[in-house]
């Protein structure tokens, strides 16, 4: 069985890549590839130009930061940072230099004689990632490094990792499972299913045009329909309720259905529409005031609209077009 097949990507220089799928889609395996601790049956990995398919994982210049942190417990969190300089041979007083600015990007001065065990999750977290960026790797590989942490320190974690690459310059090759990580983080996104990719291209593109159903359905909520002999997309936020009596601009699609479910969710509310002409879609409406409708709206007969631009056609998955 492939872990990963036929897979060809480029990742820019200073670029917030990440590859994101569910477990078993092949984004650790393609991140081990690239890091040297597998090695492909076929193809090859080219790191600045420079063929290292068969160059072992110390002789790249890559580092990876881990979701178990994997920091030495008996050693303090300056030798921790340190520890790759000194197998390197670093003069003691440059170490010493390179640590200190190494913990002030991480935003963790004055803590280099604490030890990992006196430390919360999340300075645990930048301790780690001080350790993979004090030797100034070409490029960061980060296999899931918060899924350790509770949302919302999860939450901020993203935006410090988004700060430090932008600060340190370097080519970060993130793998995560989380769609809204991925978003909120990443310059580019390739999604992988069953061992290919499904899509490659910016938060925005991702998620407002995907290209196969598998993309529509693993990044937001779906909403996939057959219409016209095609298989439509188009996102939750983007439809309206029409109230009574409304009338709809020509450009707009407008559909008949009753509400199944009411759910709502605090900022927003989701209605849950099953269509009279097949199908059912998924509506959701921001709060801004009270919900459009209430929870006694199920079985309620709705008109639901959406501009021709908010819908795309969409083409089958990778994993439907090997069956």
């Amino acid at each position: 069985m492939l872990a990963v097949a036929d897979v060809e990507l480029v990742v820019r220089p200073g670029e917030f890549f990440t590859l994101l799928g569910p477990s078993g889609s092949g984004k650790t395996t393609l991140l081990r590839l690239i890091a040297g601790f597998e090695r492909p049956d076929a193809g090859r990995i080219e790191l600045g130009g420079r063929d290292v398919t068969r160059v072992p994982p110390y002789d790249r210049d890559v580092n990876t930061v881990f979701q178990d942190y994997a920091l030495f417990p008996h050693m303090t969190v300056a030798q921790n940072i340190e520890y790759g300089l000194r197998v390197r041979r670093v003069p003691k007083p440059e170490r010493r230099e390179k640590v200190g600015q190494a913990l002030e990007m991480v935003r963790l001065p004055g803590l280099g004689g604490r030890k990992p065990a006196q430390l919360s999750g999340g300075q645990r977290q930048r301790v780690a990632l001080a350790r993979a960026l004090v030797n100034q790797p070409q490029v960061l590989l980060l296999d899931e490094p918060l899924g350790a942490l509770d949302l919302k320190l999860r939450q901020e974690m993203q935006l410090e990792l988004l700060r430090v690459q932008r600060e340190a310059g370097i080519t970060f090759i993130y793998v995560t499972h989380d769609q809204e990580e991925a978003l909120t983080m990443s310059d580019r996104i390739a999604v992988l299913s069953k061992g290919s990719i499904e899509q490659i291209g910016e938060p925005l593109e991702v998620y407002e045009r995907p290209r196969t159903a598998f993309v529509a359905g693993f990044i937001g909520v779906s909403n996939l329909i057959e219409r016209d002999g095609r298989r439509i997309t188009v996102r939750p936020e983007k439809i309206t309720l029409l109230e009574d009596g409304q009338q709809e601009p020509s450009d707009t699609r407008v559909e008949s259905g009753q509400i199944r479910d009411v759910i709502y969710a605090g900022v927003l509310t989701r209605y849950v529409v099953d269509l009279d002409a097949g199908g059912e879609l998924v509506v959701s409406q921001q709060n801004a005031e009270a919900p459009v409708l209430s929870h006694d709206a199920r079985g309620s007969r709705v008109r639901i609209a959406w501009r021709a631009d908010q819908a795309f056609t969409i083409g089958p998955s990778q994993g439907e077009e090997k069956q």
